[in-house]
Order: C-alpha cells, then sequence, then structure tokens
C-alpha cells in the first residue's frame, strides 16, 4: 500500500464531472462491480482490468471504512494479461517452417505452407494461452482525493496509466486529464488571466552557441508547454546556486529547496545523448556544469524540499510532473496517522505545483529576461572559470 505507507511514485490526473458530494456506500459499490479477476478468457491477446481493495493482489474486499480515508478514496487497479511472448511466437513459426522445409522435396515451402505454419502457431498460441501459463498480473496503488480533484496513479505515465483511466472514466462517467508541468502552467496561466502570455512561449535558449526549437523529446501530440518543466529545473539549479535556497512561494509560504542524489540531462536536438549523474549533490560535479554548458537540459533531478516544518525527499521528471522515491520524513516517536500521510501527500503536491507557479510568474514577466541573461552569463563564466582552474 505505497500510498499509505513506504516511498511513494506516483504520476496524477485531474477529475472532472464527479458530482458527488463525498465518496460513499454508492462508490464502493461501483468498484465492487467492477473487481479484478471477474472476467478471464483464454484469449491470447486477452488482456483485462479491474479494480482491487488496495491491501495486495488478490484484495477483492472493499469498504467505506477501509477504503474511504479522510475525503479520498485508497484502491487498486490490477491489469492481467494474457499474452504469448513475440520472440515465443517467432519462435514457433520458425519450428514450423523448418519442420515443412525438410518435407518438401525443393527445400523450399510455398505460399500455402507458410500460412499453415501460422494457423498452427495460432492454434498453439490458443492452447498455451488457456493454460494460463503465459497470464501476467500487475498492481498499481490509487488514490483519488475529492477535494483535490485529483487522481494519485501509484507508477508512470503510460499504457497502464491511460488504461486506469479509461476504466475509472466509463465507471464513474468522469474526465481524466494527465497532469504534466504545461497543463500545470495552462492552468495557472487561465487562474491568473495570462493564458495568451503562456501560449506564445517557446523553448528558451540558455547556451547561444547551440540553438535549437521543440526538445528532441517532445510530445508532438500535446500543446501542453511541457518544456517549461525542463526551464524550471534549471532555473531553479541558477537560482540555488547565486542566490539563495529559500524563497517564497505565492501563497506567502517559505520553502527550502536543495538539488540532490540524482540528475538526468539530455541534448534538445537529440544530438549528444543523456547523462546521468549520481551523487550526494550532483550539481556541484565539473561533469554537470559541463553538461548544462553544451546544451543539455535537466530532465529530472533528485531534490529535498522542506516546507511548513514538512521535509520531503523526491525526484521530480521535469515533464511530466511525475514523482518517484519520494519519502515523507516524519519523528520516530510520533504518531503519523494515515490521515497525516495523506494530508503530506497534498502538501508535497502543493509544494511542487508552488514552487513552479514561481517560475511561471516569473517566465511571463519583464524579469524573465533579466533571468535568462543571469543564466546564460552564469554557464558563461563557469566556463572561463573551468579553464582558468585548468590552466
Amino acid at each position: 500500500m505505497p500510498f499509505l505507507g513506504g516511498s511513494l511514485a506516483f504520476e496524477r490526473f485531474s477529475v472532472s464531472g464527479f458530482e458527488v458530494a463525498e465518496f460513499g456506500d454508492e462508490q464502493i459499490e461501483l468498484l465492487a462491480q467492477n473487481v479484478a479477476g471477474n472476467n478471464q478468457t483464454a484469449s491470447a491477446e486477452n488482456v483485462h482490468i479491474g479494480f482491487l481493495g488496495g491491501a495486495h493482489l488478490f484484495d477483492q474486499e472493499f469498504d467505506v471504512s477501509k477504503n474511504v480515508l479522510d475525503q479520498a478514496v485508497h484502491f487498486s487497479v490490477r491489469i492481467d494479461t494474457n499474452q504469448i511472448p513475440s520472440a515465443i511466437r517467432k519462435a514457433w513459426l520458425q519450428m514450423e517452417l523448418l519442420a515443412l522445409a525438410k518435407d518438401s522435396p525443393s527445400g523450399v515451402v510455398s505460399k500455402a505452407g507458410r500460412k499453415e505454419a501460422k494457423e498452427a502457431v495460432e492454434q498453439r498460441c490458443e492452447v498455451e494461452a488457456a493454460s494460463g501459463k503465459y497470464r501476467k498480473m500487475q498492481q498499481f496503488p490509487l488514490l483519488w482525493d475529492h477535494t483535490r480533484e485529483t487522481l494519485y496513479f501509484g507508477g508512470s505515465a503510460g499504457t497502464a496509466s491511460g488504461n486506469c483511466a479509461d476504466l475509472l472514466e466509463r465507471v464513474f462517467n468522469v474526465e481524466l486529464r494527465h497532469i504534466s508541468s504545461g497543463s500545470i502552467a495552462q492552468a495557472w496561466a487561465i487562474e491568473n488571466d495570462l493564458y495568451a502570455e503562456v501560449d506564445d512561449l517557446v523553448p528558451a535558449n540558455f547556451v547561444p552557441a547551440v540553438p535549437h526549437g521543440d526538445l528532441a523529446w517532445t510530445n508532438q501530440h500535446s500543446k501542453a508547454p511541457d518544456f517549461l518543466g525542463n526551464e524550471f529545473l534549471l532555473w531553479l539549479w541558477w537560482t540555488l546556486e547565486n542566490d539563495c535556497d529559500t524563497f517564497t512561494l505565492p501563497d506567502n509560504s517559505e520553502v527550502t529547496v536543495m538539488l540532490t542524489k540524482t540528475l538526468s540531462l539530455e541534448c534538445p536536438l537529440g544530438e549528444s545523448g543523456k547523462e546521468t549523474i549520481s551523487h550526494e549533490s550532483p550539481i556541484k560535479l565539473p561533469e554537470a556544469m559541463h553538461a548544462i554548458r553544451s546544451g543539455k537540459l535537466p530532465r529530472k533531478s533528485g531534490m529535498t524540499v522542506i516546507r511548513d516544518g514538512q521535509q520531503f525527499d523526491l525526484v521530480l521528471q521535469a515533464e511530466t510532473f511525475g514523482i518517484s522515491g519520494a519519502k515523507i520524513h516524519v519523528d520516530e516517536d510520533a504518531d503519523f496517522e494515515v490521515d497525516e500521510r495523506i494530508d503530506a501527500i497534498r502538501t508535497l503536491s502543493e509544494t511542487i505545483d508552488l514552487m513552479f507557479h514561481t517560475f511561471c510568474a516569473r517566465r511571463v514577466s519583464d524579469a524573465w529576461n533579466k533571468d535568462l541573461k543571469g543564466i546564460i552569463h552564469w554557464l558563461e563564466n563557469a566556463g572561463t572559470k573551468a579553464e582558468r582552474s585548468a590552466a
């Protein structure tokens, strides 16, 4: 039960269209009606998804007292697949073709023979699938926070999260949208009547000698400016190195930030590859500075965040704002109840978003030109210092 204990890893989805005042028996019954494991077939391509109670891989029990916690519902989704691996299918086909070739006077398999071999493989796939030998089960924890209209998906964005979103939309008649750095920026812009300004933004060029347009990893199917996540991590790095590690958030609270443990960078042109640095303070290493001076941008960074006396260690993915390896620090002698943990998850998400809002406000203001020049000068000056040190 990762959301209720241990380290955290999640992507977020906004939930709209849920008109119920609070979670109750009706929602629990809908979960039970779509429980995992009730619909299994022998199809070689069968993929089935259903809900679980959240305790373990076979937990099919749901109850308000168990699953509804602090205006949120905690459960999980299980994805069962019954697919024959493609490598095995290819091997079986080759075996069938070799057998037919041996029986052929010419040693060549005819067109009809190839068709026969494919049909034999399909029949074998059906038999093997029916045996359950290739059945796999994957469980993903979920926390649906009614107060924030947010679904926390305990995994990374991809096919599994897409299947989960489809099931929830169908069962609860809601709409889910993946929350990324770009969508957070858009929502912030709408709230602050700055949508046109955000919509006009294009990727900044921090290294004039390495110009670029769209980033190599840009999702061509999304209109959200997810490149702002990469710029946010670089701006945060520059701020911590050249200003201070504590700054005021839009709600007037203060946050202290340190970039720690891990740092992943990549060439925006897709030419000079990727680089991952592991160290207690990776931004202090010369190879990290060399990477951004060559034009690479941060795609993922570990960080320690302290706000309102609460400390979090986490790894933030720049574009998706997915969080992994997150730890909530608590006093060993203090009782940390489930409601407090859920509230801490809310605080963690809110803190990261408010930090990003601070950057967004700078990014669309006149202050950005000053920041951009400062970052460019910082990178150039760091290169000059490195050359003098080498001399």
